[in-house]
């Protein structure tokens, strides 16, 4: 095995993932259709990304907003949460508390969708998602971050939605509650 293998593997997942879901507005379910997102509006992945080691990097963005901090972390997971650093999501209808995987029930502060598996509430260290130097570029309204196997995109009506592009699988969400699904750009 080689020294990267060794370091990628016994890296720590830094993604709490959550098995609870009765609490959640909607089925995690995904609905899959045949329609394929929109590239028109695209903007250039490469402003947002950042190279922090050589294990590490990621699109970081921020809502039009500023309320909402979100990353997309090459061929692994997108996931969004809040600004404000209250250590709770901030949407309406999730729950007061998750599992983790070692069975510890911990608050979730963030939606996330892997590039396998539904998308769903979780809690992830505020260090994976927030920019680790200078400041996230926004993504404006209706234009779309897509990078690494997944598609993000923020728009007035909605709120953001991502996307992993392998599953078609994902969310959109505001402060007024989540959909299990990906809403594309009009």
């Amino acid at each position: 095995m080689t020294a990267a293998a060794v370091a990628l593997t016994a890296c720590s997942n830094p993604i709490v993932i959550t098995n609870d879901t009765p609490q959640q507005t909607e089925s995690a379910t995904a609905t899959i259709t045949s329609v394929r997102p929109s590239n028109d509006k695209l903007v250039n992945a490469f402003d947002y990304y950042l190279r922090i080691d050589d294990i590490r990097s990621g699109y970081y963005f921020t809502s039009p907003s500023g309320s909402w901090r979100c990353v997309i972390v090459p061929r692994t997971w997108a996931g969004c949460q809040s600004s404000s650093g209250t250590g709770r999501i901030g949407v309406t209808g999730a729950p007061q508390t998750v599992t983790d995987d070692t069975g510890h029930t911990v608050v979730p502060n963030s939606i996330v969708v892997r590039t396998q598996g539904d998308p769903q509430f979780a809690a992830v260290p505020a260090d994976q998602v927030k920019q680790p130097t200078g400041t996230a570029k926004t993504l404006p309204f209706n234009k779309i971050l897509a990078a690494a196997g997944f598609r993000c995109n923020a728009q007035q009506e909605t709120g953001i939605s991502c996307l992993s592009e392998e599953t078609g699988k994902g969310f959109t969400f505001s402060n007024t509650g989540v959909n299990w699904q990906y809403t594309d750009v009009p």
